[in-house]
């Protein structure tokens, strides 16, 4: 089953409408049905006010059939690319452990390439810890910008604004995300 087939899923389930949940979100009824029909694929900020709306954790969305288990990550599977989510603003991620339930923590492995990110603002409950793998970005949190290159970290509130640019052509990063 597909994210927006999830999407729509627990939405029917709920007996929800697509205006319900799009204003309830702050975004248009039209978005949210592209998104259910997997059209457009939302980034990360959206898909927690999804979550939110629905009364589910973000992992419910990415993945079905979780387990409270010890999850482990081959390499292999990591880097073969069938595995990530490209977005439509620009980057893409692996979600680590996505098959777990009840976790407290989503650690995800992003990759956003120069001229192909666009520039919008995140927001979104919990909070989010940032570290640099490869690369060089600029990170606005709030109204501080930080130039983070590789082993650099930042740890925030994730309902302050913020933003990322790549500098260099790619930037590979780990962001972990609570989920309050």
């Amino acid at each position: 089953m597909s994210l927006g087939q999830r999407i729509r899923m627990i939405r029917k389930q709920q007996k929800r409408t697509l205006e319900d949940i799009a204003t309830q979100c702050g975004f248009t009824k039209s978005l949210l049905s592209k998104i259910e029909n997997g059209v457009s694929t939302p980034p990360i900020s959206t898909l927690v006010k999804i979550s939110e709306s629905l009364g589910v954790k973000v992992s419910d969305l990415l993945e079905e059939n979780q387990e409270a288990r010890t999850f482990y990550a081959q390499a292999s599977h990591v880097q073969d690319r069938d595995n990530w989510i490209k977005t439509e603003k620009g980057y893409s991620f692996y979600a680590f452990a996505a098959g777990r339930a009840d976790k407290k923590m989503q650690p995800y492995y992003f990759v956003a390439r120069k001229g192909e990110v666009k520039k919008h603002v995140f927001s979104h409950s919990g909070e989010e810890f940032v570290y640099v793998l490869e690369g060089t970005m600029k990170y606005q949190v709030g109204s501080v910008e930080y130039t983070l290159t590789a082993g650099d970290a930042v740890y925030f509130n994730s309902l302050e604004e913020h933003v990322l640019t790549p500098i260099s052509d790619e930037v590979r990063y780990l962001g972990v995300f609570s989920e309050v």
